[in-house]
């Protein structure tokens, strides 16, 4: 190994362990802070007498709120400053997840949860913006993934607490609404410490040495300066691009399959199998363990691969398969779970491998633009797939033709993301760097 190896290896380690495992806390806070209304709802809905389409409708209008502040904020992290914008978009969402726990009325059910989307809208783009001014593009599923993986570990962590907390009668209160409670106030307290824990650029780090510092601003530099002699500066050319515009495709009818499933799971579970809200808590931790692996393996193979498309389509496919499996057999319940499993290590492992997709195409501004466009675009998916399921479930008294919905979408999904024409590829300043690297 020579000395710019060494220092690039050493660097890429030490980026790693200071920024990663806390924006792998903030999202683990912020995903429990979005999607606690799935535990919440097995004794919400039925204290407030929401019908399935009521909560169905009101779990997703958070995702309406989540697009149209998603450019805006990847721009901030861009142009001005991650530590203060986090930290800000924490003290909002959390104070909205705890007035959450106030709510009475679907109107007041609807107006927070289009809040708490507004609120957590800049969250998820500007962490994958940010992760584009420490983490060379070659490295950047695999820190993308090391991020991602907060989805099943809040789940992981989350479900069994809901469990607890479910049963808890406190000053008087449903457990329900001390849910909301005890998963806000956390949001609020670790904005304190985001304003002084983070780096907004690597220039900025005094906690890497300066051939360190000298390395990944220079890497960096490089791999900017090859994107832009392709790819298109302005923003508007960027939001024109077709290959922007299908990728929000694809994560638009991705995420009706994975949210539609994150947000009824527990209740689905609860309504097959007939088991306790304690009982459906502790088993809802299994698929997020399947998915947590899922997201890492994946992650490091398309990294180790160099190849985006074909990891970001097989997930997809797999769990159109696993959909059609379960919709046409009538399966025993043990076999439904692992299924459930199955089906939850697909639907997250897809996402770190997409969103190294459109950093690798563009630069800087373009890139962050980008990344808001269809992070917004994506989220109308997040809307739609807990609102269809309510909503087919209130009229046809099934679940089966909401899973069926979430089935088509998935497999449009797999295949529009191969439709893609221009192959994303690695500029070639980082294939040099990477030969002598590796």
């Amino acid at each position: 190994m020579n000395v710019d190896s060494a220092i690039a290896s050493r660097t890429t380690a030490r980026v790693a362990r200071r920024i990663l495992p806390f924006l792998l806390l903030l999202y683990i806070v912020a995903f429990l802070d979005r999607v606690n209304v799935a535990y919440a709802g097995l004794e919400m809905a039925r204290d407030l007498g929401f019908s399935d389409q009521v909560f169905g409708f009101g779990a997703g209008v958070f995702f309406l709120g989540y697009v149209l502040l998603a450019i805006p904020g990847a721009l901030v992290v861009e142009r001005w400053s991650a530590r203060i914008s986090i930290s800000a978009l924490l003290v909002c969402w959390g104070s909205v997840t705890i007035l959450t726990s106030l709510v009475h009325t679907p109107a007041q059910f609807y107006t927070l949860r289009l809040l708490l989307g507004a609120a957590e809208a800049g969250f998820f783009p500007g962490v994958i913006v940010y992760l584009t001014h420490w983490f060379p593009a070659r490295d950047r599923a695999k820190a993308v993934a090391g991020f991602m993986i907060g989805i099943p570990i809040a789940s992981i962590v989350g479900s069994p607490l809901a469990g607890l907390i479910l049963r808890a009668h406190w000053l008087g209160f449903n457990g329900w609404r001390w849910l909301f409670v005890v998963e806000g106030v956390p949001a609020v307290l670790l904005a304190i410490v985001t304003y002084f824990y983070l780096t907004d650029r690597p220039q900025g780090a005094r906690w890497l040495t300066q051939d360190e510092r000298e390395w990944l601003v220079d890497a960096l530099n490089e791999e900017n300066r090859m994107k832009r002699v392709s790819a298109p500066s302005s923003i508007g050319r960027v939001l024109l691009d077709a290959r922007i515009v299908m990728l929000g495709g694809v994560y638009l009818l991705g995420d009706v399959g994975l949210y539609g499933f994150t947000i009824w799971f527990p209740t689905i579970l609860k309504r097959v199998s007939g088991f306790s809200t304690l009982t459906v808590t502790l088993v809802g931790v299994f698929p997020y363990l399947v998915a947590l692996l899922s997201d890492l393996a994946v992650g490091w193979h398309s990294d180790k691969t160099g190849e985006r498309r074909w990891h970001t389509a097989l997930p997809l496919f797999a769990g159109t398969g696993i959909l059609f499996i379960g919709l046409a057999f009538n399966l025993a319940l043990p076999v439904q779970i692992i299924l459930f499993c199955a089906l939850a290590g697909c639907l997250h492992c897809w996402q770190p491998c997409f969103w190294s997709l459109p950093t690798a195409l563009l630069g800087e501004t373009a890139a962050a633009a980008s990344v808001g466009f269809i992070n917004s675009v994506g989220h109308v998916g997040a809307f739609t797939g807990p609102f269809l399921i309510g909503y087919l479930r209130t009229h046809y008294h099934s679940f089966a033709p909401g899973l069926a919905g979430l089935l088509v979408s998935l497999l449009s999904a797999g295949i529009l993301v191969l439709l893609i024409k221009t192959p994303v590829q690695t500029p070639v300043a980082e294939i040099k760097e990477h030969q002598f690297v590796t």
